[in-house]
């Protein structure tokens, strides 16, 4: 298992080992061992989800701003740009943004630490995406930047106008938006 560090130090891309012959293929997706040093051993999973979408559906930006949830994220059919913003107030890569595009064939991963908003566009015709979250949905404390907030000036990778939720609609701007005023992760320790 690869780690590859992003620009904003705390959220990595997990590349895997991936063993193939003409039988088809096989790779460990997830080893707590490994994924505890990395991360300090801070965090668990709690909760498994799976969502299906169809081509440029845009999920995000989601947050819980109580409960919040570190996420790490998969693709098993089709391809996405997953994108994470920093929305820790007293970082200094408050309102910075990552993207990294993940898909079926190159079966990265993408942890997103708790303290970050998140999102994703469909590139493909359909997308299967699988996540582990730190903790619990919290629908009370869920939380929505707007997706194209000029702010953030996020580069989503897109041809056509995206298909947006309601709640992704009618998100707020990072700078109308609730935000962390201290770490979640400090919190954790």
């Amino acid at each position: 298992m690869k780690i590859i560090r992003t620009k904003i130090p705390d959220i990595f891309i997990i590349e895997p080992q991936v063993f193939q012959d003409d039988r088809g293929f096989f790779f460990e997706s997830y080893n707590y061992q490994k994924f505890a040093e990395v991360t300090s051993n801070l965090f668990n999973f709690v909760q498994d989800n799976h969502s299906y979408s169809k081509q440029n559906v845009l999920r995000g930006l989601h947050y819980q701003i109580r409960q919040p949830q570190g996420k790490l994220v998969r693709v098993v059919i089709g391809s996405i740009f997953d994108v994470a913003v920093d929305i820790r107030k007293s970082s200094s890569t408050f309102g910075k943004w990552i993207g990294c595009e993940l898909n079926a064939e190159n079966k990265r991963q993408l942890w997103i630490p708790p303290g970050f908003a998140h999102g994703f566009v469909v590139l493909s015709e359909v997308a299967e995406v699988l996540y582990k979250t730190t903790d619990y949905y919290a629908p009370q404390y869920e939380r929505c930047i707007l997706w194209n907030d000029p702010d953030l000036a996020i580069d989503w990778r897109l041809t056509t106008s995206p298909i947006l939720s309601t709640k992704d609609k009618a998100g707020k701007p990072l700078k109308e938006s609730e935000v962390y005023t201290q770490s979640p992760i400090l919190a954790i320790k």
